[in-house]
């Protein structure tokens, strides 16, 4: 297939694969050619479009014609501008459906004192701030040899924050530090500060809630003779305690899996993004909870999700958590609806509304259960909102804050990133997952080959289950481990 019609509603094509200048298309009893060479992953038009009518993707309008389109012709920048406008008003009109229950199933993890689960048995190094980095990574270098028994790994997540922050700005690098504290990915966590820094261990304890002194301990680096030494006895204090943990049957109810998107192309919405949302279908059937976020993603597809909230105060929570962050841009005096990146246009993505209806595809059929602020965590199992932005790093840091065990990214243009938890690097196309096979650990482009979207999810869903027992994805394997906070304010 070198072609598809998404919905019966459009009024474009996708090519799957690179199409010659005369090519004959064929969708039902219609007939084209193409007027010039369509690179794979671009848009054709299948119809007269005259300018100033809408360009229907999706079964929804993904921008305006800028000048006349005819039959045929390669739609892209050139010729088609986004129909966004600024904030926007919203009437709530519930389409919710509810998603029949499963039978369950499990997943070999670790049950923490706390009642919590976790995925991994790893020790975390986090440093209050960016001054003490260098320490927190040569401890990390020395503590692997200590490495023993069920403990899977020792890791510094390094960030450049926690001093010099004013007002909310200092309070997310708090509530961040404080929610990578309490991960249950971590079966310890040793807390590096420096000692004279604003979010200062003593500061940072009153975020912890109840603390297991067992599972955190804390080192001030300048009140100690040698930070490396102590920092490293207080590591293998750590390990010692969880050595002999084992991985034991958990229900998949309690898993929390968060989804995200970059480096799209052509095929993000037609393969991996629906790929994702129907396992979060399959997860939520089963009791687990999905998180969807890069908020700026869903300008021009959130009213698919507004109408999709379980009650009217969580459609208000969505209408604030995207007029907030439109207000975010006009307060540092950005444009809204900025066209998708370089890498994005290059793969087929001609407007924001195009990006957005592919990655809301991610979040299935489920509704939209809670809406979560940044630094929140999941408390209601089910689909969540998340406010972050579309950063690759900083949304998949977010995620991972939220609670999530491990995050799903599907790609059509590939990246070697981490994040704090296990990242699912999910391939929009068989090409990629060919050639990057170093950084891909599923291929969603045997959808338009060989497969159905439904079997794919079930392999999917089965290959989450073993990365939460303990297989590893490749950047684990690779040793990445990227840590990523949102920065929103003034440095001093």
């Amino acid at each position: 297939m070198d072609y598809i019609k998404i919905n019966d509603l459009d009024n474009v094509c996708v090519a799957l694969n690179a199409l010659p200048k005369g090519e004959k298309i064929t969708i039902g009893s219609d007939s084209i050619e193409t007027n010039s060479e369509i690179p794979a992953g671009h848009k054709v038009a299948l119809k007269d479009i005259k300018a100033g009518e809408d360009v229907i993707k999706y079964g929804n309008r993904i921008g305006i014609a800028k000048e006349d389109i005819r039959k045929g012709d390669w739609i892209h920048t050139h010729n088609i501008k986004t129909a966004l406008g600024d904030l926007l008003e919203y009437k709530y009109i519930p389409k919710v459906k509810e998603i029949e229950e499963t039978a369950h199933e499990t997943f070999l993890g670790f049950k923490r004192k706390n009642g919590k689960v976790g995925v991994r048995n790893e020790i975390w190094i986090i440093p209050t701030v960016g001054c003490v980095n260098n320490v927190a990574q040569a401890i990390e270098r020395r503590a692997k040899s200590l490495i023993k028994g069920s403990v899977e790994d020792v890791i510094a997540f390094v960030h450049p924050y926690g001093c010099s922050q004013m007002g909310d700005d200092q309070e997310n690098t708090r509530n961040i530090l404080a929610d990578m504290i309490n991960h249950p990915n971590a079966g310890g966590v040793l807390v590096l500060g420096l000692g004279c820094e604003n979010s200062n261990i003593p500061l940072l304890k009153d975020y912890l809630g109840d603390i297991d002194e067992s599972r955190v301990k804390f080192l001030v680096s300048q009140e100690v003779e040698d930070e490396i030494e102590t920092g490293l006895s207080l590591i293998e204090e750590l390990i010692n305690n969880i050595v002999d943990e084992k991985r034991e049957k958990i229900d998949a109810s309690e898993l929390v899996i968060g989804m995200k998107c970059g480096g799209s192309d052509g095929l993000s919405g037609i393969t991996a993004n629906p790929i994702v949302g129907e396992f979060s279908d399959i997860l939520i059937s089963k009791g687990g909870s999905t998180i969807l976020t890069e908020v700026p993603e869903m300008f021009g597809a959130e009213t698919l999700l507004m109408e999709r909230c379980k009650d009217k105060e969580t459609f208000e929570k969505t209408v604030a958590l995207i007029n907030d962050f439109k207000m975010y841009f006009k307060n540092h005096n950005q444009t809204i609806y900025e066209n998708p990146s370089p890498g994005n246009k290059a793969g087929g993505i001609s407007t924001l509304e195009d990006k957005s209806l592919g990655c809301t595809q991610k979040s299935g059929s489920a509704k939209v259960v809670d809406v979560l602020d940044y630094g929140d965590t999941v408390k209601t199992k089910g689909l969540n909102l998340l406010s972050s932005p579309g950063n690759d790093l900083v949304a998949a840091t977010a995620l991972a804050m939220s609670g999530a065990h491990i995050v799903l990214f599907t790609t059509g243009r590939g990246t070697p990133f981490a994040s704090p938890v296990p990242t699912l690097k999910i391939a929009t196309n068989s090409r990629l997952a060919k050639s990057k096979g170093n950084w891909i650990d599923f291929n969603a482009g045997r959808m338009v080959e060989d497969k159905t979207k439904e079997e794919l999810a079930n392999e999917l869903f089965k290959l989450v289950l073993d990365v939460a027992s303990g297989k590893k994805v490749k950047s684990e394997i690779a040793g990445f481990h990227d840590f990523a906070i949102f920065k929103q304010g003034v440095t001093l």
